[in-house]
């Protein structure tokens, strides 16, 4: 009788790379990463108050932000937003809700994203997977 290839040994170092590897996918989380600028008349306290607004809004679609301040960074003059969600699928709905309300001068999101856009300016936005 002929071995299987995937019998015995090899089918236990498969299974066993496929579990390790499971939980790492699973665990990833979606990073937004957004570069900014304050605009003139806009302080960090300013600011981190319609984080801290945007943060108490976003907390029940499953994204919440910190920002970092640059220590070691090419351009000192910019700030990074650091939003995350459980995954991109998350982070998509989240999304899809903010903007779609975006609409209305009456919702919470038309509100906050009128304050970002007096105090920030946006210099560019990545988004990454992160484990």
């Amino acid at each position: 009788m002929s071995k299987l290839p995937f019998g015995g040994t090899n089918m236990k170092k498969l299974i066993a790379a496929a579990l390790l590897l499971a939980p790492m996918a699973a665990s990833a989380d979606y990073v937004d990463v957004i570069e900014f600028k304050l605009k003139d008349g806009c302080d960090f306290a300013t600011y981190m108050a319609i984080v801290k607004d945007f943060n108490a809004y976003a907390k029940d679609l499953g994204y919440q932000t910190e920002i970092g301040v640059k220590l070691h960074h090419p351009d000192p003059t910019t700030h990074i937003w650091l939003g995350r969600s459980a995954n991109a699928k998350t982070f998509g709905k989240a999304s899809d809700t903010y903007r779609a309300a975006l609409s209305d001068p009456a919702s919470t999101p038309y509100k906050l994203n009128q304050r970002f856009d007096a105090c920030n300016q946006i210099v560019s936005r990545r988004s990454y997977d992160s484990y």
